[in-house]
């Protein structure tokens, strides 16, 4: 395989983000749960459900043309996503060791993209 398509770059990056909405359902739905099998289900965690399957399906997409070893490290980039939705939608702080965890995502995905080249 001779190196990882931009589209397939940009298809994955898609997906982490998706992704990410997904993760943010999840929580605002998980603040509505009540006991019983039935009462579990709601609207925002089955939304959150659903794009997490959306994103799986940009994923896949993605990495039919590239080279999984660059491909797959980006679907992290879906904590960066989180952590400013985060902020956003639930007035999470920003925290010094957030940051470094990101910057280390950041870094480590830029890295392993070199390794692709």
């Amino acid at each position: 395989m001779n190196g990882t398509p931009l589209s397939s770059m940009a298809l994955v990056l898609f997906g982490s983000i998706i992704g990410s909405f997904g993760a943010v359902f999840l929580k605002s739905g998980s603040a509505k749960l009540k006991f019983g099998f039935w009462r579990i289900l709601n609207v925002q965690l089955a939304f959150g459900v659903a794009l997490f399957l959306l994103s799986s399906v940009f994923f896949i997409l993605g990495i039919r043309q590239g080279e999984l070893s660059v491909l797959y490290p980006m679907v992290s980039l879906g904590y960066v996503w989180t952590l400013f939705w985060s902020r956003l939608f639930f007035k999470e702080a920003f925290t010094p060791q957030k940051f470094i965890g990101l910057g280390l995502i950041l870094l480590g995905v830029f890295f392993v993209g070199l390794g692709g080249k």
